[in-house]
């Protein structure tokens, strides 16, 4: 074996590639908040909406800083959209998102189902289920809900809990993960 695939890369590089992009996304809790620093030039994030229709394809950080704009912007695409409330979402979250998908290696948008909840919206969500919490992160911009059609639940809560960056729930009755910034923990099934 040559030891160079088709598109001319070594297996040392694509190992190597590989080892980046693991120790990138994988931060302890104590410093989660920078644990893509280091990680290249960009971080970007993708999603969509099914509930406004709404698109974002966005790079919010660049060279070590974080772009106000589009931060901005990814606090409005997040925002609660029964209410239209928004909130400054916790970057560490969008962070995570953000290491999960590229190790998911995936070109998928996700389907984001809950970002921030006001917490009439979490109030009324935890009077029809059991598995909203009274004080959930996702009313403090710390928690989304997500989805991606071509990756199962198993898959993505695999590469959250990998960057050990916050809570990852697991929702397979659902179909959807929940990724948030808080304690680092793993729950559901």
């Amino acid at each position: 074996m040559s030891g160079t695939n088709s598109s001319g890369m070594t297996r040392r590089a694509l190992l190597g590639a590989f080892a980046a992009t693991a120790v990138t996304a994988a931060p302890t809790f104590a410093n989660a908040a920078g644990f893509l620093r280091g990680a290249g030039d960009i971080r970007r994030i993708k999603m969509f909406s099914g509930r406004t229709g709404e698109r974002i394809d966005m790079i919010y950080w660049i060279e070590g800083e974080y772009i106000k704009d589009a931060v901005k912007e990814v606090n409005h695409f997040m925002r609660d959209w029964r209410t239209d409330g928004v909130k400054s979402m916790d970057l560490r979250t969008v962070d995570i998102m953000a290491a999960s998908h590229n190790l998911l290696d995936v070109n998928e948008p996700y389907m984001l189902l809950s970002g921030y909840r006001s917490p009439q919206t979490n109030a009324m969500l935890r009077s029809r289920s059991r598995g909203v919490a009274k004080n959930s992160l996702h009313m403090r911009g710390q928690a989304a809900d997500l989805r991606l059609a071509s990756r199962s639940v198993n898959q993505m809560a695999k590469a959250a809990a990998a960057c050990r960056g916050g809570g990852v729930g697991r929702y397979s009755g659902s179909n959807f993960v929940h990724m948030d910034c808080g304690v680092v923990r793993t729950w559901g099934g």
